[in-house]
């Protein structure tokens, strides 16, 4: 238990205070039995901490690589806080699919037959009528087809919030800058050719005037002949 002036990581106190009771009571009641799956599992389940439930659903971890063992699980607790959280998630799905076998006893009938057999799986097949194996595969079923496809979903959701909010942006800057680009370079065309235009109308400007060809000479009529005297 943290004080008042934990931070929001240390969880809301009365939840924390439920979760280690239980804690305390399994073990008051099963000493050392309960491997780290069930003692985790068994607290989240008592103290109804469902915030667990959105930890699966946004799992994109069993939709890809599916669920793992109850022995995988075991050793989940021990790596980074990411697989923790989802370990303690898992846990709480793994006791409350069990403890639902039994919906009017939940798990009292179990509790009793583990701890006077020292057996999970001899306690398992007294109260619930199934093996072990066949629990643990049922909850491997069970959660993956409830909350796969969810976390499926929420991840492709996540990834077209970000193409909205990142590549969208981006792509209308490119857009921007593109029109911007062909504006310059039609710019540019339009000031060369009439730069062109003007040079060519300056090259016939200054260009010498081409000699003038010379006026034709009118030939002179020849004299007209004297009239001939009659004789």
């Amino acid at each position: 238990m943290q004080g008042s002036g934990a931070g929001s990581d240390a969880g809301e106190p009365l939840g924390v205070l439920r979760h280690e009771l239980a804690h305390l009571a399994l073990h008051e009641t099963l000493g050392d039995l309960p491997p780290r799956w069930f003692d985790e599992g068994y607290a989240s389940y008592s103290a109804r901490e469902l915030e667990r439930e959105e930890v699966l659903a946004t799992n994109i971890a069993l939709a890809v690589r599916g669920m793992p063992s109850l022995d995988e699980l075991e050793s989940a607790f021990l790596h980074g806080s990411g697989e923790a959280q989802a370990a303690y998630a898992l846990a709480y799905r793994a006791v409350a699919d069990l403890a639902a076998l039994d919906p009017q006893r939940g798990l009292s009938l179990f509790f009793r037959y583990w701890r006077e057999s020292g057996s999970f799986e001899i306690a398992v097949r007294s109260a619930y009528g199934i093996t072990a194996s066949a629990y643990e595969k049922r909850w491997q079923e069970q959660t993956r087809s409830r909350y796969g496809a969810l976390a499926l979903v929420a991840d492709l959701t996540l990834g077209m919030v970000l193409l909205t909010v990142v590549v969208v942006p981006l792509y209308v800057s490119r857009r921007r800058r593109d029109r911007l680009r062909m504006r310059a370079l039609r710019e540019a065309d339009a000031a060369a050719e009439r730069r062109q235009r003007e040079q060519q109308l300056l090259d016939e400007l200054l260009a010498e005037p081409e000699a003038l060809p010379a006026s034709p000479v009118t030939p002179e009529p020849p004299p007209a002949a004297a009239p001939e005297r009659e004789p």
